[in-house]
């Protein structure tokens, strides 16, 4: 036979599990019925502070560098190493968060400086690190305005070659 206080543990689980279920099955439009903000008040200051907060969207920043470059998407894609069906997914889905190598080729496709590449890197959530060694040499191709990948993928590979031999 089962105790009574096992019991009524077990109702209160399943009964608190029912509701959580509940929660997540309705979507709650008034702000008094949010599950995890119980005053309105949190949920202004939070929406006021994305407001105040949110920076450009990747598109936004990278077709700003394009639009300043002044080529055509065909030509920057192509300098990038993309093909056509990749550039429109990044045109076209916001959702969509290219690999940092590829925001890194297009950084150097648009001849962007240092902190302009970060701008763009840090829009697609990225940056440069401090210890990695391909953001490392391209960080060091960026300071002296170097821009051809090709050039930066070889010296990718013999620092790290050479870092390996130094181990």
């Amino acid at each position: 036979m089962v105790d009574k206080k096992f019991l009524e543990e077990l109702e209160e689980f399943i009964w608190q599990h029912q509701i959580d279920d509940e929660l997540e099955a309705k979507e709650y439009i008034c702000y008094n019925e949010s599950p995890v903000l119980h005053e309105k008040s949190d949920i202004f200051e939070i929406e006021e502070f994305i407001k105040n907060n949110k920076k450009p969207t990747l598109q936004q920043v990278l077709f700003q560098y394009m639009d300043r470059n002044g080529g055509t998407d065909a030509e920057i894609y192509k300098k990038a190493g993309l093909d056509r069906k990749h550039f429109s997914k990044i045109r076209t889905n916001p959702e969509y968060r290219p690999r940092k190598t590829t925001m890194v080729a297009l950084a150097f496709a648009l001849g962007l400086d240092e902190e302009e590449t970060e701008d763009l890197l840090g829009a697609a959530g990225y940056s440069l690190s401090g210890n990695d060694i391909p953001d490392l040499v391209a960080r060091f191709f960026l300071m002296k305005g170097i821009y051809d990948l090709a050039r930066m993928n070889e010296a990718v590979d013999d620092m790290k070659s050479k870092s390996i031999r130094t181990i």
